[in-house]
């Protein structure tokens, strides 16, 4: 049974004190931040005084934490109409980092840190790995890309704040990844799942089995992943693979993690204020039901951001954890409201598909959604990898698998769709975020 700790007779970093605040003692100290940042984000940022302004707020109508639905949302092309600098709050003289998004959809978003921020930052990520069971004397392998993309360095400087040994070896390369995990003896790894995945299939190409190894976590994040994923991962790779949260937009990796219960997401919430609501209406669900989450920072300086709109799907886990943290739980997020796309007047989502595969022996976690369209009809293929022994056995395995994974996606999806069986190594690898769908219509 687990002991749910004495907030003050933690012998704990004293980052991690606030994972443990009484929910009284929490709620007081987000409405305080929530002020100042509302203050901040009145004075300083053009965008939110005008929407302020037109909704008749003023920063000191912002009396309770309920006052928050007061607030105008923010959405991500705000960020990029704003580019580069507009939604500062900081003069540059204080912002001593920027990190921007790839830019693939438009003008990239910008996002900008002061030396309170770094540490608030850190503070998150440090509370993060900890959730994840890794401490001083743990080797983490950090693989997640440096450079603009926030994961590589908030991880880094989060992991090197716990006291934990960084091997700062960013993206790519993946066979001197694994000479690394080998050689230095890793015990954890930061980076995407699939790219994890990926790693496994190359160190059984090489003769290395993960599995022997002394690596015993994932930290994994960046791109939504499920739990029949997560079983593959564990039992591929002999560890405990982890959930962790985060966006540009707010910080970084770090806005939430799995504890070792592996039962939802804790919401750091003495700087990041959560709200669950209907993506359609705008308004808040009731508790524990399914919406879109919301996020205002609670102590970001150089760049706050009120009420901004993640697209993720996720329902808050009333129940508290057994680990005995009192900050709010996230039910994983599997899918985005902008992920979902129509085929034959049926909303599908990449994550039910995955679980329609996973769900069958014998296929591989790598697949790819192919969406045409013939005739002025939509057409939806799904390519998925098979394992070496399935492949290379009669046709008639071939056809059975084949018949059971249509089954399997006609009773998830509500429609039959094509399936085409692949060998394994056959879809290509994403050493970031796994591409998971192809849109070959033309919808314009």
């Amino acid at each position: 049974m687990t002991t749910i700790p004495d907030e003050d007779s933690l012998d704990l970093h004293p980052a991690s004190v606030p994972d443990y605040m009484q929910v009284p003692h929490m709620r007081a100290l987000q409405l305080e931040r929530l002020r100042s940042t509302v203050r901040r984000a009145y004075l300083h940022v053009e965008l939110y005084r005008q929407r302020m302004d037109q909704r008749n707020v003023r920063p000191e109508d912002i009396r309770t934490l309920d006052d928050v639905i007061r607030l105008p949302f923010t959405v991500k092309a705000d960020l990029r109409d704003s580019y580069p600098f507009g939604l500062f709050a900081s003069p540059l003289q204080e912002v001593v980092r920027l990190h921007a998004s790839s830019g693939t959809t438009g003008k990239p978003i910008v996002v900008a840190y002061t030396q309170h921020d770094l540490a608030v930052w850190t503070d998150a990520m440090v509370r993060t790995l900890a959730a994840c069971g890794l401490g001083c004397g743990d080797i983490i392998q950090n693989a997640y890309g440096y450079g603009l993309f926030t994961g590589g360095l908030g991880a880094h400087y989060g992991a090197e704040a716990l006291g934990a040994t960084v091997v700062p070896i960013s993206g790519g390369n993946t066979d001197r990844q694994i000479m690394v995990m080998k050689d230095f003896k890793v015990t954890a790894i930061c980076c995407t799942p699939t790219y994890f995945l990926h790693l496994l299939d190359r160190a059984g190409e090489m003769g290395i089995s993960i599995r022997e190894l002394p690596l015993r976590v994932g930290v994994f994040g960046a791109e939504p992943w499920s739990d029949s994923m997560r079983s593959r991962i564990e039992a591929a790779g002999g560890i405990k693979a982890y959930d962790i949260y985060g966006l540009s937009e707010i910080t970084g990796p770090g806005v939430g993690s799995e504890c070792r219960c592996q039962a939802g997401l804790h919401i750091f919430e003495d700087h990041f204020f959560p709200e669950i609501i209907d993506p359609d209406s705008g308004q808040p669900v009731a508790e524990g039901e399914e919406g879109e989450l919301v996020i205002t920072t609670l102590s970001k300086h150089a760049m706050p951001m009120l009420r901004y709109r993640t697209r993720d799907i996720s329902a808050f886990v009333p129940a508290p954890c057994h680990c005995g943290r009192t900050l709010r739980r996230i039910k994983r997020i599997t899918r985005r409201s902008d992920d979902m796309f129509i085929i034959r007047g049926v909303n599908v989502f990449p994550s039910q598909v995955e679980s329609a595969l996973l769900a069958v022996e014998g296929t591989l976690p790598h697949y790819q959604i192919i969406l045409r369209r013939e005739g002025g009809l939509d057409q939806m293929e799904v390519h998925v990898e098979v394992t070496p022994a399935v492949f290379s056995d009669k046709v008639g395995a071939l056809e059975n698998l084949h018949n059971k994974l249509g089954q399997s996606l006609h009773q998830t999806l509500g429609l039959r769709v094509e399936v085409r069986l692949v060998a394994p190594q056959a879809l290509k690898r994403s050493e970031g975020k796994a591409q998971r769908v192809i849109d070959q219509r033309n919808l314009a």
